[in-house]
């Protein structure tokens, strides 16, 4: 077994196990970007059949608050699999996590492919390849017995802290103005507790979708239609109690909730 595998193998049995991951041993941690996306890979196809099939990504770190809050200062990517997408109004079982958090994020659904040739890809290209929009939430785990020293490379090869997401009702684009000035506002038990805007995500969503298909040119992969992509917090990630009931909502862009039981 190579090291690439042992390292997925390993995230693999704790994730299933809901057991907290702790480090790596050193000989098949990986050890830069690039060896964690590898990992992240092999455990795609590992988790493929207990968790359903891979359907899209999702990109943390692409606001400055999240980017100050896990002191990591560039874009991750992370996949999603099919029995963790749901509808607005799902019930979550505490048990199914070892901590569970949420995110208030702007989610697409691709109408097209999005692959990158090297050339620059434009505003208008990006939101052509684009179906619809959705209010999200993002489900995150610290499934980590320190996350704060597992170093970067562990946490992108176990899909940087992915867990799901919540999806409200799809929007057109024709609907929407510009998603620079949708305001997010997060609810916890009725109580507003955070807010931020379209802006935040790298100056503006489609940016991020920009810097994702960038990313995986770079690894010989492209984005395909009917991904679902969550382009990443507009707040800082809000950890549950059971019993809390989360709604976010968007201007122009709706609501979605979920309970945590």
């Amino acid at each position: 077994m190579d090291n690439t595998v042992a390292a997925a193998q390993a995230i693999a049995d704790a994730r299933c196990g809901r057991m907290p991951l702790a480090a790596l041993a050193a000989d098949v941690a990986p050890q830069n970007l690039t060896e964690g996306y590898d990992v992240q890979d092999a455990l795609r196809e590992m988790l493929q059949p207990k968790l359903g099939a891979w359907v899209g990504y999702k990109i943390g770190c692409t606001s400055v608050v999240m980017q100050q809050y896990l002191s990591i200062p560039h874009p991750c990517a992370g996949n999603i699999f099919s029995s963790r997408v749901h509808d607005s109004g799902v019930k979550l079982q505490t048990g199914d996590y070892v901590r569970v958090g949420v995110e208030c994020e702007i989610a697409v659904r691709l109408g097209r492919d999005l692959p990158w040739d090297g050339a620059p890809l434009t505003d208008e290209g990006v939101a052509q390849a684009i179906d619809c929009y959705y209010p999200a939430i993002e489900v995150v785990d610290d499934r980590y017995a320190k996350w704060e020293t597992l170093g970067v490379p562990t946490l992108v090869a176990d899909d940087f802290f992915a867990a799901g997401c919540v999806l409200g009702k799809p929007v057109m684009p024709s609907a929407l103005t510009d998603l620079r000035d949708v305001r997010g506002r997060a609810l916890i038990n009725r109580q507003e507790v955070a807010t931020g805007t379209g802006a935040d995500v790298l100056g503006h969503p489609h940016l991020a979708l920009r810097w994702l298909a960038e990313h995986l040119a770079s690894r010989g992969q492209s984005l395909r239609a009917g991904q679902i992509v969550m382009t990443g917090s507009l707040v800082k990630t809000l950890w549950l109690d059971a019993g809390d009931r989360v709604k976010m909502v968007f201007d122009g862009l709706g609501e979605v909730e979920l309970v945590l039981i």
